[in-house]
């Protein structure tokens, strides 16, 4: 059988959905896309002309615009895109912001584009899909393969064909309307949902011992807040392998290294060794399906917070549970980013800028927040933090399209 991340996601709003009692209906609706774009991006490559294929999903607009990433990536396709605009929704509205989801990509390798082709690449996306986008539609932001840089372009071919909204975007560099704080919000809101899980739990944060896949935006300042907020790192991968320091790893003197590669380390070790590290805390901050049915027996950490998006399969979720490691889901743990978004787009529309400590304050208490009320429904329902996170959402898109006269 094919594997579905969609379907996967699906299943986990349709369980929700049923633990709330919803009508079979209002659950097909839920478990539907609104709008699907696939366009071709025709690019000029040497001496001849290559035809990319691009994507946005719009799954849902019940609680605001649709709000979602844009990634570049050679296995990009319609299902993984779809799977990650449902996951905006429950994302945005797990965590109380006015948006819907939605999700983008290109598939191709962006390590094998120029600069020029990458410019040109997301600005013939943007023009091909300018009449869905806009800050009250759908407001695009980066994600894998894309950065602040890809959204400037975005941007500015938006300004061409539209006029000045700097709010059609987020994630844009400091210089052109972004918000200082954003580019670390994802990775904030991971250490300091790892910190809420561990004292929720009666676990010391200081001292506590972290493990981490993922040297991108999000795993790199995850890992500087955990060691700020006084827990140890002692293990972190990217693509090239991985490090382990039983002592902890100085993550502030290796903050700027683009990769682990030339870092000295006490010893060094396979990109998903770093997976079956003994912690207390295991962040998967890379790609998703990471933990599966092939390494999840070796898994040796008392708490999975999941900074990617879908980093363990079902199969691996429910082994884990058995064996009594607590997941605080993706939807939850790496929220911040959308939150980060939403900072920025107020800000936009409003034309005025926060100053950096204003925001990580803001975010942090509104990640500690939504943690607090998803541990909360855990309780009420007797279920894991999934299920629980899904129940929140599920609710309040539901709530909102009742409201709205979309399904009465």
């Amino acid at each position: 059988m094919t594997h579905s991340a969609f379907t996967e996601v699906n299943e986990k709003v349709i369980h929700a959905g049923e633990i709330l009692g919803l009508k079979p209906g209002v659950i097909a609706a839920l478990t539907s896309c609104e709008r699907e774009v696939v366009i071709s991006i025709p690019l000029h490559r040497k001496d001849d002309i290559e035809v990319l294929t691009g994507y946005r999903v719009q799954h849902s607009s019940a609680r605001g615009p649709r709000k979602g990433g844009i990634r570049f990536h050679q296995a990009v396709d319609l299902d993984d895109v779809r799977a990650l605009a449902s996951l905006m929704t429950w994302k945005t509205a797990l965590i109380d912001v006015p948006f819907g989801g939605a999700k983008g990509g290109v598939a191709v390798d962006p390590s094998t584009l120029s600069l020029l082709e990458k410019e040109e690449v997301v600005r013939r996306w943007t023009r091909s899909l300018v009449h869905v986008l806009g800050h009250q539609r759908d407001i695009p932001a980066p994600d894998m393969g894309t950065d602040a840089r890809t959204m400037a372009w975005l941007m500015d071919e938006f300004h061409r064909l539209e006029g000045f909204q700097p709010a059609c975007v987020t994630g844009k560099p400091v210089e052109l309307f972004g918000a200082p704080g954003r580019e670390e919000a994802t990775g904030r809101g991971v250490a300091q949902i790892a910190a809420a899980t561990l004292e929720k739990n009666d676990v010391k944060v200081k001292g506590a011992t972290v493990a981490i896949q993922g040297f991108g935006n999000v795993g790199r300042y995850a890992a500087l807040v955990c060691q700020e907020l006084g827990m140890k790192v002692v293990a972190i991968s990217d693509v090239t392998g991985g490090i382990v320091d039983k002592k902890g790893i100085d993550i502030q003197s290796i903050f700027m290294h683009k990769t682990l590669e030339s870092v000295q380390a006490e010893e060094r070790v396979g990109a998903s060794e770093v997976l079956e590290v003994n912690c207390d805390v295991l962040i998967p901050a890379a790609l998703g399906g990471v933990i599966n049915e092939e390494n999840v027996g070796r898994i040796n950490a008392s708490f999975i917070i999941e900074g990617a998006n879908q980093p363990l399969t079902s199969y691996a979720d429910q082994e884990l549970r058995v064996q009594g490691s607590i997941i605080v889901p993706d939807i939850l743990a790496n929220s911040g980013g959308v939150m980060g978004s939403y900072f920025e787009w107020t800000q936009n529309i409003q034309q005025f800028s926060w100053p950096i400590d204003k925001f990580r304050r803001e975010l942090d208490s509104r990640m500690e927040k939504a943690f607090g009320n998803v541990h909360k429904v855990s309780k009420k329902y007797s279920v894991d933090l999934r299920t629980a996170a899904f129940i929140v959402s599920v609710e309040r898109v539901s709530h909102a399209f009742e409201m709205r006269g979309s399904l009465v």
